[in-house]
């Protein structure tokens, strides 16, 4: 079976648990202080906060920049639930705009008539892979004083116009299997502002910032030394893994027929968490049965944009949004991750191109 997601994980990773397991220090320490500032380094920017995930990663940053109730914040509704959900953490509202079907990514064209007075921020999502127009997003916010969120959690290493995404606004990244790099679960603020970084670190760990001295009210979202060690170990592959990401995605776009592969903008370095394309919805939902027959395994990410999920409907998101639902009918994301090879690329292509002739 040829899946559509898997990590690479190897002897450096084990051998790094090992030695943290060895030590007796399993919870937060020197691991995660470590991996904290080489993934700063990494992103270019001057500090990093482990969480426990990619939610409290988002949960945490919009807490340390005083987003609560009444507040807005603009986000995209084609995507992982998890984004949304923590602006409703916080007790403020998300304010879903369409996206760019092409892209996938917020139509930024459509933030500014989304903003009223009680808009606090703005949350792009770099979905798959590839960075938001963020020179946008960032006139957008100076010009009306809004603070920019990334949610970076599927785009690590991606960039825009050679500027890593996380060091625009205050970033955050997930480290779940599925990613481009992983810590088994684990997140990542990334910030230039020395308030929030201290803020970011209070709140993951109850509210200190000396041991048993609580200051606010905080959670408990810290990363393990366990967690933090596999993440070390990624980090140091993770541009090998990226080039292989992006040499399968040239190999597909180059191959296949008669459906829409992903859109790269000149400038934007994306680095395919996911390859998805755009199938007729007649046809959508048959290639993946036909894939699934041929041992290969594809999945719909989304197939149904936040905006009209129950949860959301119940709290009055009665809102039309077509590209985010013609999008949400026509994807199917297929194997990408840089364990396959290029007999199963072949495969892959094979069956697509056979399906949809």
């Amino acid at each position: 079976m040829i899946q559509v997601s898997r990590p690479l994980i190897g002897e450096e990773e084990k051998n790094a648990v090992l030695e943290v397991l060895e030590s007796g220090m399993l919870a937060q320490g020197s691991k995660v202080a470590i991996f904290e500032k080489k993934f700063a380094s990494y992103c270019g920017v001057r500090y990093a906060i482990a969480t426990s995930s990619g939610t409290t990663a988002l949960h945490t940053a919009l807490l340390a920049h005083n987003i609560g109730n009444g507040d807005e914040v603009i986000t995209t509704p084609f995507t992982f639930i998890a984004s949304s959900n923590a602006i409703i953490y916080v007790g403020a509202r998300p304010i879903f705009v369409d996206i760019d079907i092409d892209t996938f990514n917020m139509d930024v064209s459509k933030i500014e008539a989304a903003i009223t007075h009680k808009t606090k921020a703005i949350l792009p999502i770099h979905l798959f892979g590839l960075a938001v127009n963020m020179d946008a997003v960032m006139e957008i916010a100076r010009k009306h004083s809004l603070l920019v969120i990334e949610d970076a959690c599927q785009a690590h290493g991606a960039e825009y116009k050679g500027r890593r995404v996380g060091s625009f606004g205050t970033g955050c990244f997930s480290f779940y299997p599925t990613k481009n790099m992983t810590s088994g679960e684990g997140g990542m603020i990334t910030t230039d502002n020395p308030e929030i970084a201290e803020r970011s670190r209070m709140i993951r760990q109850h509210g200190m910032k000396v041991r048993y001295y609580h200051e606010d009210l905080g959670f408990n979202f810290r990363m393990t030394d366990v967690h933090a060690a596999i993440g070390l170990a990624q980090l140091t592959k993770l541009e090998n893994f990226n080039s292989r990401r992006i040499m399968n995605a040239e190999y597909y776009s180059n191959n296949l027929r008669n459906v829409k592969i992903p859109s790269v903008p000149e400038g934007y370095r994306h680095v395919f968490n996911q390859y998805t394309i755009r199938v007729p919805l007649e046809l959508r939902d048959g290639l993946l049965e036909k894939l699934k027959e041929n041992d290969i395994c594809s999945d719909v990410y989304y197939p149904i944009p936040i905006h009209k999920q129950k949860i959301y409907l119940d709290l009055g998101y009665d809102v039309y949004l077509p590209q985010s639902e013609l999008a949400s009918r026509e994807v199917l994301s297929l194997p990408i991750h840089p364990r396959i090879n290029e007999i199963d690329l072949k495969k892959v292509i094979e069956v697509v191109n056979e399906f949809c002739k």
